[in-house]
Order: C-alpha cells, then structure tokens, then sequence
C-alpha cells in the first residue's frame, strides 16, 4: 500500500511538475510573442513616419516647381540674402509677394535638409494659409515664413519628441505659440528634428535620424533644438522657435553660429509644447526665438508678447514688449565671469568671453566680476537631480521595446542602472573622481516627496541669494561663457557637466541668451592640447576628445538678466553683436 501510494504521489507530483513547467515555457513564449509583436507595431511606425516625411518633401518639391514654372521671372535666391527687417519692409511695402517668400524658404529648407537632414515634417498647409494672408496685412510678421520645433503643436501633425512611443499620435490643435504666430501674419512652415527624449545636447533619433552642424557636418548641430539650429543657420529659415530646459536652444544656437534667447519660463505660453517628462518645477522649460541675428529675436519677441498671447493663455503675464528699455543706449553695469569653477571652459570660450568683456569696456560700459554661488551643489542637486526628480523612469518609458540612439545610450544606460548599484558607484568613485561621482549620484533622484518640496525650499533660496549678489554689485546684467565649440558625435550623453554654463539659469529661471562672437582658430585648437579642467577628471578628458577639430567653429558668449527682463537680455546682446561688427569692420593693421 505504501509503495502504491508513494507512486501515485510520485506520479501526481511529476504531473504538477510537468504541468509547471509547460506554464513556464507558455508565458516565455508569451512574452518573447508580445516583444517580438510590440517591436514589429513600432518598426511599422516608424516606417510609417519615414515614409509620410517622404512623401510630404516629395510633395514640397513639386510645388516650388510648379510655382517656378508659372513664375519665371521670380528670383527665389535674391529673397534670401534679405534680413529679418529688410524682408519685412520688402512684403509690407508690396516689393515682395508672401507667396514669392514662402516657395524660396521652401526650396532653401529642402535643399539644407538634404544636407544636414533637420526636417521631421513639411507644413504643407503654410500653402493654403496664403489665401487669408490678406487680412493680416497690418501685423508685425506679415508673409514671414518661420520653423518650428518638433515638440511645438501644429494641427494634425505628431509632436513626436524624437520617440516611438509619440508617434501616430497627432496633435488636435496648434499650440498657443503657432496660433499667435498665425494671428501675427507669419507662416510656419517646417518642423524640425530633435533627441530623442529631448533631454539631451546632440541632435539625433532612431525615427528620423542625426541632424549635422552645417558649419562642418562631422560634428553634432547641439540639441535639443538642434534641427533649428541648422536650418537656419544653412539659410533655410530666417526665423524658429525652439524650447530650452538646460540649454536646447542656447547649446544650438552657439554650435551652429546663430542667435537664440532663452525667456523667463512662461513668458510665452507653454500650452502645446510636448515632452517626455513633463511636471518638473525645479529646472524650468522656456519657448525662445532663434535667428540669425538679435533684432530678428527682438522683433519676435515683440511680435508674439500680445493681446493674443494673454487671451489664449491668461497664465501668461499680460507684459507686452518694453521697446524703450532695449533700445537704450544708456551704459550699463555688467557682471562677467570667465570659469564657474565646475567646468573649465575651452581656450576659445575663454578668448571670446575675454575679448567680448574689452570690446564692451572700450565701448564705456562698466565691467564687475562675478562668481556663480555654489556652483557645485548647484549641478548636483538642481540641474542634475532637478531634471530626473523621479530617477528617470517617466523619461525611459518612452524607450521601452524601441531603440536607444547611439548618442543617448551612455545616459540611459546609467539612469536604467539600479539605485543601488548607482550607489555603490558612487561610493568608489567619490574619492577618485568627486565631481563624476556627484552627478551619479543627482541622477538618482529624489527619496520622496517631502524630498522633493525640500528641493523646491533650496532652489528659491538660491535664486533669492543669486539675486540679493546682483543687487549687492549693482549688476544690470551678467556676461558669461557659452560652451562651444561644437561637439564630435556621440559625446554629449557622456558630458552633463559641461551644462554648467546653460543650466543653472533654468532653475533660477533668468532670461539667456547667445550671440556668436568669433571662431575656433588654430591657436585654440593647439592650447587645446594643454587642457587640465578644473578637477582632472573622466569628464575633463572627455571633453578635450568631444571638441577636438574645431577649427573654424563658430563661438559665441551668454548674455543674462533678471527674470521678466527679456529686453534688458536682448539689449546686451545687441551691444555684444554692435561692438563685436565694429571690429570686424575695423581690423587692426
């Protein structure tokens, strides 16, 4: 009886045993079907957005043909040697026809793509808003055709973000920004490409690709707003937007040789600008303009701070352009500083930054130095742990069952790495390389949220002590550095530390702005070879290796103000740019 029953319980639990197992084998197959099902649907929208992007400068192209065809007087090229202003006077006074205007900016953009792809999509409705042009005769951007950022609104087109999770997902309205710049007469007209994620400085996607740098297309064009950056730095737009949250507009503006301004957060409405980690307070996102020079941002400022503007979004505050305050001529008392004694900056940033300060001086402007408070604990704690407060796991959602771009794969792969094995990493590299070890550790995020309204404490604090220096020196405004030059490919998701010019002025939420100053010369380049950093570390010697090449980079420097103070920001800038085209106009002899 008991071997009877010793064999059935043998036999029952081999049965349980090989039913288990069979469970087991089920859900493997289960599981390995759903990924293989989930990486196909996304390999087929990813495709699907390829080929739409296709079709839609397939469908450019025929058009500016067939307006050359009906046109064959018109010279398209002529229209694009024109500034901002100049081409502005041209449409209002009749000279230039909006549709004359539009079909060369897209024939230029198509032509700049094919070089440095930086197009996600070609507004081919911008054709149809011609016929209601008319009636924005009398608006300040009357016929002008403008880029916009990929993760900007626009009707019926995606706001992709640079991943798959976004796509096939089109936007039901423009956002606020596209809508006032319709109102205004100005005629959006391409969209532009971005990181994937959007939190990074290198321009480039699994969806759509890498954007180069026109200046020299065997480095990066910055990021994030790095598809405008080349666009309008090649000629292809005269006029963009972008978005800013650690330097996405400054990084691309300085590595491609235009100007852009970073506003106070909401100074321009924010409704209908998307993201992949939406929610953070600590390091704040901004909408700025880009263009090839500071009146060109200055007009646009103006353009959109409107009546519009504040009805469509009563969050933003109703302070329309201060016309009085940047055009003053009055001398200023300016703030410089040359090394923020966390990231050493390269030979060239520190000539620009030197021979800017002299030029503005000889000028009679009065030149104070300034040291950034806490620029360390800053970094870590703000700039670093501020942007990925949940350890980056909303960001990284976006990147399940799809591909990493090369560019981002060093960075994801430290935010996927477990909390304590980021700990441990932290706790040996610490005594060797503290700064390395310190943004390791930001990135781990915050505990809890009583760890979270803490930070929130720390960063009013510091804005309140940053503010209280300025007023103790009598400062209007600061000049600064801004990195530069332009990236060799794949090196910004190793490089965080170099934020420190651009960052901090997201958490504390000042305007910024660059204006490209001079070159990368072969002097730079050689000094180059005798760079140190401020702490000797990995990252120093990273970044000697992401910059090397540069010469004839363009370089530009930072011009900041207090918060609201978007005209004070531009009226530097403008000094820098008139100081700077008075000695190239006079060199010595």
């Amino acid at each position: 009886m008991r071997n009877r029953s010793e064999q059935t319980s043998g036999i029952m639990y081999y049965g349980w045993f090989s039913v288990g197992v069979a469970a087991i084998c089920v859900a493997v197959v289960n599981g390995f079907l759903l990924k293989w099902r989930k990486g196909l649907k996304l390999r087929k929208k990813m495709q699907r957005a390829r080929a739409k992007r296709q079709w839609e400068l397939q469908q450019a192209e025929k058009a500016v043909l067939q307006f050359r065809t009906r046109n064959p007087g018109v010279d398209l090229s002529s229209i694009l040697i024109l500034s901002l202003v100049e081409l502005r006077q041209r449409i209002r006074e009749g000279s230039l026809r909006p549709d004359a205007v539009i079909h060369a900016y897209i024939q230029k953009a198509l032509e700049v793509h094919r070089k440095v792809n930086c197009g996600t999509a070609v507004l081919m409705e911008c054709l149809n808003q011609l016929e209601d042009l008319e009636l924005r005769k009398n608006r300040p951007l009357y016929g002008i055709p403008i880029s916009i950022k990929d993760n900007l609104d626009y009707e019926g087109y995606d706001s992709t973000c640079g991943v798959m999770t976004k796509l096939d997902n089109p936007a039901l309205k423009d956002s606020v920004v596209v809508t006032v710049l319709k109102k205004q007469g100005a005629i959006p007209f391409i969209k532009t490409n971005i990181p994937q994620g959007l939190l990074n400085y290198e321009c480039s996607n699994p969806i759509y690709g890498r954007t180069v740098n026109p200046c020299n297309i065997e480095k990066t064009s910055g990021g994030s707003s790095g598809g405008e950056g080349a666009l309008i730095a090649a000629g292809g737009s005269i006029l963009g937007l972008g978005s800013d949250i650690g330097g996405s507009i400054r990084i691309p503006s300085a590595f491609c040789g235009i100007c852009g301004l970073k506003p106070t957060n909401n100074r321009i409405s924010l409704q209908g600008l998307g993201s992949c980690a939406k929610g953070g307070k600590t390091a704040l996102s901004a909408i700025g303009p880009m263009a090839r020079d500071v009146e060109s941002l200055a007009l646009c400022m103006k353009a959109l701070l409107c009546p519009d503007m504040f009805t469509l979004d009563p969050t933003v505050p109703p302070l329309p352009f201060n016309q009085e305050v940047y055009e003053s001529s009055d001398p200023l008392r300016i703030g410089y500083y040359e090394n923020d004694e966390y990231h050493q900056p390269s030979p060239a940033m520190s000539r620009a930054l030197w021979k800017t300060k002299e030029l503005l001086e000889k000028a009679g402007h009065t030149l104070i130095p300034y040291y950034p408070p806490r620029m360390f604990n800053t970094m870590q704690e703000f700039v670093l742990r501020g942007n990925v407060p949940d350890a980056g796991c909303t960001l990284l959602k976006h990147f399940e069952g799809g591909p990493v771009d090369q560019c981002l794969k060093h960075q994801v792969s430290l935010l996927r790495c477990p909390l304590f094995m980021k700990k441990i990493i932290t706790l040996l590299l610490g005594p060797i390389y503290p700064r390395v070890a310190a943004g390791i550790q930001g990135i781990c995020g915050v505990k809890n949220v009583a760890g979270l309204w803490k930070q929130h404490v720390e960063v009013e604090a510091y804005i309140h002590e940053t503010l209280a220096e300025w007023r103790r020196l009598e400062m209007d405004v600061l000049l600064c550095p801004m990195l530069g030059p332009a990236y060799n490919f794949n090196y910004t998701g190793k490089l965080s530390g170099a934020l420190s010019y651009t960052a901090p002025y997201n958490v504390l939420n000042f305007p910024a702005g660059v204006v490209p100053v001079t070159k990368v010369t072969a002097e730079d380049e050689d000094e180059l070879k005798h760079y140190k950093g401020n702490f000797g570390d990995i990252w120093d010697r990273t970044f000697v290796k992401a910059i090397q090449g540069g010469v004839g980079l363009p370089i530009a420097v930072q011009c900041v103000a207090p918060p609201w103070q978007e005209e004070l920001c531009l009226r530097l800038m403008r000094e820098v740019e008139m100081v700077w085209a008075k000695k190239c106009s006079n060199p010595p002899h």
